[in-house]
């Protein structure tokens, strides 16, 4: 990681952090469902999602006030996500971030309910947002999209599905564009909404998105086999053990790191469309296709 996008990150994580616990910490609601939210919220990450939407503000020299916000929000439904992939009925896993997932915690109908609060809590929060009436509409619009049927979990039902089966290159690729890809382009286009960005702008913006958000999937199958369960937070080996379809599965290892490498170039490509200074873009894509978690 270079010192541009070291500083930016350790700069702005704790911005996001202090606003989405405050956002939450504000409710009028059971202290032990509150205790069960923040629990989640409060266990770590990269926050590449809410990052992503402050690095779209910052290459178009725009403020990052209305992004800590929107990018607060992305974060929270990515938390509901998580604390609901983990239950018994989906992934069933005890450990999340290094530490004992929600339901470990808290039971599993707690834990449910948590989940379901982060969730309907961050339209809330778009909805009330200080910006014009036509920006929240589009956001919440976005949103919806993304974290719902037509994105984040509609990919879940089709992963899912696809356990029961080995799936092709295009049906893997179709599952994670929702899975994982849809949150990560709705971080990008989010910031380019609030950046007034033109729709051509927009446009290639979404395309290095979309190379991004395989790209993450990508790095996340290979990390499953060479990762350890103390570097990765979760449990190591879990794809290989339950036969699960993944780009190294179909691919092998080093058709995945091909493939991986050719979303890494696809994306850089894109951003050499913008029409303005790119190089943070650049440092996150570069972040994401080297982690070591």
């Amino acid at each position: 990681m270079n010192e541009q996008l070291k500083h930016f990150i350790e700069s702005n994580i704790p911005q996001v952090e202090a606003e989405m616990f405050a956002l939450v910490e504000k409710i009028d609601a059971p202290a032990n469902l509150k205790e069960s939210m923040l629990y989640s919220l409060k266990a770590g990450g990269k926050r590449i999602r809410p990052l992503f939407v402050l690095a779209v503000l910052e290459q178009y020299n725009q403020s990052l006030k209305d992004g800590l916000t929107v990018g607060s929000v992305i974060e929270i439904i990515h938390t509901y996500s998580l604390i609901h992939d983990d239950l018994p009925s989906m992934d069933n896993d005890d450990f999340r971030r290094g530490k004992p997932t929600n339901h470990k915690v808290y039971g599993d109908a707690l834990a449910t309910l948590a989940g379901d609060a982060l969730n309907t809590l961050a339209f809330g929060i778009l909805a009330r947002m200080d910006v014009s009436a036509e920006k929240r509409i589009e956001l919440v619009n976005l949103l919806s999209k993304a974290a719902g049927a037509e994105g984040m979990v509609g990919g879940q039902v089709l992963d899912i599905e696809g356990e029961k089966r080995q799936l092709n290159l295009a049906e893997l690729e179709h599952v994670h564009i929702n899975k994982t890809g849809a949150l990560l382009r709705f971080s990008i286009e989010a910031g380019a909404v609030l950046a007034d960005v033109s729709q051509k702008e927009r446009e290639t913006l979404k395309e290095y998105a979309h190379h991004i958000g395989l790209a993450f999937q990508i790095q996340d199958d290979i990390l499953d086999i060479e990762g350890t369960t103390e570097e990765l937070g979760k449990t190591a080996g879990k794809d290989v053990a339950s036969d699960k379809s993944t780009y190294p599965a179909l691919l092998t290892l080093d058709g995945a790191k091909e493939k991986l490498a050719e979303h890494y170039q696809k994306a850089n490509n894109a951003l050499d469309k913008l029409q303005v200074d790119s190089s943070l873009l650049r440092d996150f894509a570069a972040y994401i296709v080297h982690r070591k978690n």
